[in-house]
C-alpha cells in the first residue's frame, strides 16, 4: 500500500503531492527534475511502476507537456511538476491543452525568479503566469495549498477538477510548502471522492469530441477506444477539425470561457477567519496565510482584531465574495512574496474608500508574523 490509508505519517509537502496523484488515480506522468520540484518525480519514479504506471524523465519542459497531453489522450490521468523557467517552457504546451480540451494536471512549486533566480528558496512570483502565461484567451484553474495536508488534498481535488472541467488545473504550492515536514493524518480511502475519467456513452457514429450540453462539457473518448476524432491547436469545430467559420470559432471560445464562468460555485474555495467582526483584513494565500494566522493571534493579545481571508482557489479569482466581503472593510493587507501580483485582482475588486496595503517580501525567505503584526498597527 503507498497510500498510507488512515494512518498518521510525518510527511513532506513534495511526498504529500505524490502520494496525492497516486490516491487520484495518476497513470502517467512525464517530467524533468528542477528544484524545488524534485521530489515529486523522484518518489512516483518509484511508485508507479509498482503500480504498473508508466513515468518518464524527458529532455526537458516543453518534451514534458507535450507527452502529457499524449499520456492523456491516450487514456491515462497524467500530470507533471516543475518550477519556474520549466513552467515557463511549459506555457505553449499548456495553450495547446486548454484549446483541445485535454485534463492534465501541472504542479507548480514556486521559486524565485526571474530566469534561475532563487532555485532553493520560496517566492509567489508565478501566480499571474499561472493565469495569463499562454498567450489567448484561456480557462485557467489554479490552487494554493497552504500546508503539507492540503498539499495531498489538493491533489486530489486537481486531478478531479481536470477531468470534471477538461482543462489543465495547476497546483501552485510554494517552496517552503514542497519542503517543509508535517504531521499528516491521512484518511480512509473509501473517504476520498475520486472523481474517475469520463467516458462517452453514445454509439461511435454519433461521437463528436467537442460536443455541445449544458455543461459545455463532454466526455472524451480516448485513442484506441474506437472513436475517432482530430486533435488540432488550430481553432476547431465540434468534430475537432480546424475551422475560420465565424460561428464555430466564436462558440468554440464561448464554451472555452463559459465552461469555467457558468460553474463558479463549484470552483470557489475560500478560507475566512474573523472577517465580519473586522475592519481590517489580511488577504494572503500558500505559505503566507500561516504566518497571517499566527499574527492574527499575536494582535488577539494586543486587543486587536483583524479578519483574514485566504482564496484556496486562486483562479477563478472569487470575484463575488472578495468584492462582497471588502465593501465593508477600511483596509485590505495584502502580503505575498513577490512584488505585487494577486494584490491588483484585490484592488479591483474594492470601492475607492477602501486602502490596499501591499507587504512584499522577494529575498527568498518568508514573511514572518512580526512583519504582519508591525504593518497592521501602521494602519490600524
Amino acid at each position: 500500500m503507498i497510500v498510507p490509508w488512515g494512518e498518521t505519517r510525518l510527511v513532506q509537502g513534495n511526498e504529500a503531492v505524490a502520494l496525492g496523484a497516486v490516491a487520484a488515480g495518476i497513470g502517467f506522468f512525464a517530467g524533468y527534475p528542477i528544484t524545488p520540484s524534485t521530489e515529486i518525480a523522484e518518489l512516483l519514479a518509484k511508485y508507479m511502476p509498482l503500480l504498473d504506471k508508466k513515468w518518464i524523465q524527458m529532455e526537458d519542459e516543453i518534451a514534458s507537456i507535450s507527452a502529457l497531453i499524449g499520456g492523456r489522450l491516450a487514456g491515462s490521468k497524467s500530470m507533471t511538476a516543475t518550477s519556474g523557467p520549466g513552467f515557463s517552457l511549459m506555457q505553449e504546451g499548456l495553450g495547446y491543452a486548454c484549446m483541445t480540451e485535454v485534463p492534465i494536471v501541472v504542479v507548480n512549486v514556486m521559486r524565485g525568479g526571474p530566469s534561475t533566480g532563487l532555485p532553493t528558496q520560496a517566492a509567489q512570483g508565478d501566480v499571474m503566469q499561472a493565469r495569463w502565461g499562454t498567450h489567448g484567451d484561456h480557462p485557467v484553474i489554479a490552487l494554493a495549498p497552504c500546508n503539507v495536508k492540503e498539499c495531498f488534498e489538493l491533489t486530489i481535488r486537481a486531478f478531479n477538477l481536470s477531468e470534471i472541467f477538461r482543462t489543465p488545473v495547476i497546483l501552485l504550492p510554494d517552496e517552503i510548502i514542497g519542503h517543509m515536514r508535517e504531521r499528516v493524518r491521512f484518511p480512509l480511502e473509501e473517504d476520498v471522492d475520486v472523481v474517475p475519467m469520463p467516458v462517452p456513452d453514445v454509439p461511435v457514429e454519433w461521437y463528436e469530441h467537442y460536443h455541445e450540453s449544458t455543461s459545455n462539457v463532454s466526455p472524451m473518448a480516448s485513442f484506441g477506444s474506437g472513436y475517432r476524432y482530430h486533435v488540432t491547436g488550430l481553432t476547431h469545430d465540434k468534430d475537432g477539425f480546424p475551422t475560420r467559420k465565424e460561428d464555430e470559432v466564436i462558440a468554440k471560445m464561448e464554451r472555452l470561457k463559459h465552461k469555467i464562468t457558468r460553474r463558479l460555485d463549484e470552483l470557489e474555495d475560500v478560507q475566512m477567519h474573523d472577517v465580519e467582526e473586522s475592519s481590517v483584513v489580511i488577504f494572503a494565500y500558500g505559505s503566507v496565510y500561516r504566518s497571517a494566522l499566527a499574527a492574527q493571534a499575536i494582535l488577539k493579545k494586543k486587543r486587536k482584531t483583524v479578519g483574514i481571508f485566504r482564496p484556496v482557489t486562486l483562479w477563478p479569482f472569487p470575484d463575488r465574495t472578495v468584492k462582497e466581503m471588502l465593501d465593508s472593510k477600511d483596509v485590505v493587507l495584502v502580503p505575498e512574496l513577490n512584488q505585487g501580483q494577486i494584490i491588483h485582482e484585490v484592488e479591483r475588486m474594492t470601492r475607492d474608500s477602501v486602502r490596499v496595503v501591499p507587504l512584499h517580501r522577494i529575498d527568498g525567505y518568508e514573511i514572518t508574523p512580526e512583519e504582519i503584526v508591525d504593518a497592521v498597527m501602521e494602519v490600524i
